[in-house]
C-alpha cells in the first residue's frame, strides 16, 4: 500500500468516526434531554437518562481518539482507539453470555423491580410517565395483570378485561423482534472490528511510511 492507500485509509477512518461523534453527540443531548425534563426510570439503579449519557460518552470519547488519531497519523491514538473497541467488544460478548447463563435470575428481578416500580406510581411523576408509556405502547397492563393496580388500574391501561401484563406483553415484543434485533447487534459487532481492523492496518502503515522515508 503506497502513499495513496495510506490517505485513503487515513480519510476514510477519520469520516468514520466523525460519523459516529455526531451520534454520540446526539444520544448524549438527548440523555441529558431526559434528566432535565423527564428522566423514565423502572429500575432504581438505571434510568433511560444515565443510560444514553453513559452510552453517548463513551461512543463521543472513542470517535475522538479515531478521528485525532487518524488525521494525525498518531500511533498512539490509534491503539487507544484499537484498545478501546476491543475492551467494548469483549464487555459484550461478556454481558451477552452472562445474560444467557443468568437468564432466570434476571427476569426475576425485573419482575421484582417492576413491581416495586408500580407503588410508586401515584408519587413520583416519571414512573407514572414511563408506566403510561409502557402501557399504552405494548396495550398491557401492570406486570402481571389489571389485579398488580389493586382493582384501580390508570387510565393508560386498556379497557379489555382479558389484557395481559406488560412483563409478559415485553417478552412477547422482543421475541418478535429478536430478528431485528440481533442483526443490529451483528452489524455494531461487525463495525467494531471494521474499525480495529482500519486502526491497526493504518498504524502498520505508519510505520512502514517511516521507514521507507528513514524517520
Amino acid at each position: 500500500m503506497g502513499m495513496s492507500g495510506l490517505k485513503l485509509l487515513k480519510y476514510v477512518l477519520f469520516f468514520f468516526n466523525l460519523l459516529f461523534w455526531f451520534c454520540g453527540c446526539c444520544i448524549l443531548g438527548f440523555g441529558i434531554y431526559l434528566l432535565v425534563h423527564n428522566n423514565f426510570s423502572l429500575f432504581p439503579s438505571l434510568t433511560l437518562g444515565n443510560a444514553f449519557v453513559i452510552v453517548g460518552s463513551i461512543i463521543m470519547v472513542v470517535a475522538f481518539l479515531g478521528c485525532m488519531g487518524s488525521i494525525k497519523e498518531n500511533k498512539c491514538l490509534l491503539m487507544s482507539f484499537f484498545f478501546l473497541l476491543l475492551i467494548i467488544l469483549l464487555a459484550e460478548v461478556t454481558m451477552a453470555i452472562l445474560l444467557f447463563v443468568y437468564d432466570q435470575k434476571l427476569n426475576n428481578y425485573v419482575s421484582t423491580s417492576l413491581t416495586e416500580s408500580i407503588q410508586q406510581y401515584h408519587s413520583n411523576n416519571s414512573t407514572r410517565a414511563t408506566w403510561d408509556s409502557i402501557q399504552t405502547f405494548l396495550q398491557c397492563c401492570g406486570v402481571n395483570g389489571t389485579s398488580d393496580w389493586g382493582g384501580h388500574p390508570p387510565a393508560s391501561c386498556p379497557s379489555n378485561p382479558q389484557v395481559q401484563g406488560c412483563y409478559a406483553q415485553a417478552k412477547l415484543w422482543f421475541h418478535s423482534n429478536f430478528l431485528h434485533i440481533g442483526i443490529i447487534t451483528i452489524c455494531v459487532c461487525v463495525i467494531q472490528v471494521l474499525g480495529m481492523s482500519f486502526a491497526l492496518t493504518l498504524n502498520c502503515q505508519i510505520d512502514k511510511t517511516s521507514q521507507a522515508l528513514g524517520l
